[in-house]
């Protein structure tokens, strides 16, 4: 492989999103219990390996992110292989306008992210150039030539991934010979994880130990059982308790009823007899 094992796991590299797409099915392993896709790290570690070939053939090379944890990997790559980078807002005409400033013809785009760039997608698109991009699980494989299949939301896979890719071209260049001659670390490309927390990371403890870092996508949460609803006192006092207390109640009532009948029936006695009396 292009790095070990604990380095790519420990990047990140290959966890994905909760979303995959068709095309994208044949790059994934398996799905974690949390909803995320992950990457087989051979099909990665292989596209890494073609691509840094792919890339090696063309001479002007504009690299695209727009992406903010992308942009210190982006830019060293540039650096490194000798490309044209293009950070932040990617202006319409760049690839489309000879009259525009900024007006650029490379021979390939290599972008970061194709739906955050789409721009440049579009643009390469219609200019006819080749295209090779980092794609994230829900990518559609539509309009990209070379695919990397990463994740191309964390900033030390970014980091890693950019690593790689520089130092295969040059390789593939002749510019070095081995991996020990590359005098460039992944620091240099954005990733500013201490060498020492890194060392102590065993393989066993890789699951634990990852950060995922991407944007908008929450951990999962477990749903809370429901507590069962407690029947308020009132409620009890308000039923009746047995059904002699039923049928005792509208007796009680009517024998409230009758003292008022009695009262009414006697009222009316004493007025007819005080009648004559008055005449």
């Amino acid at each position: 492989m292009l790095a070990e094992k604990t380095d790519y796991l420990t990047a990140g590299i290959h966890i994905g999103m909760k979303s995959c797409s068709k095309y994208m099915k044949k790059f994934v392993y398996k799905t974690r219990e949390d909803g995320l896709s992950v990457f087989n790290l051979e099909e990665v570690d292989n596209r890494i390996a073609v691509a840094a070939k792919f890339l090696s053939r063309f001479k002007k090379i504009m690299v695209v992110s727009h992406k903010s944890v992308g942009d210190q990997a982006a830019k060293k790559f540039s650096d490194v292989v000798g490309a044209k980078a293009a950070i932040g807002r990617f202006s319409p005409g760049t690839l489309t306008n000879p009259s525009y400033r900024d007006f650029y013809e490379p021979d390939i785009v290599l972008i970061t992210d194709p739906q955050i760039d789409s721009q440049a997608v579009v643009e390469a698109k219609k200019r006819r150039v080749p295209i090779a991009a980092l794609c994230d699980t829900p990518h559609e494989g539509t309009d990209v030539d070379m695919i990397i299949p990463v994740n191309n939301n964390g900033k030390k896979a970014l980091a890693l991934t950019f690593y790689i890719l520089a130092r295969e071209m040059l390789k593939i260049k002749g510019n070095i010979k081995k991996d020990s001659e590359f005098k460039f670390t992944l620091k240099d490309f954005g990733d500013d994880t201490p060498k020492k927390e890194k060392q102590e990371v065993k393989e066993e403890d890789l699951e634990k130990y990852i950060s995922v870092e991407i944007e908008n996508v929450e951990p999962s949460k477990k749903p809370k059982a429901k507590k069962p609803k407690k029947e308020s006192p009132k409620q009890e006092e308000s039923q009746p308790q047995s059904e002699s207390e039923a049928k005792e109640k509208p007796k009680k009532e009517q024998a409230a009823k009758k003292p008022k009948k009695e009262k009414e029936e006697q009222a009316s006695v004493e007025a007819k007899e005080e009648k004559p009396a008055e005449s």
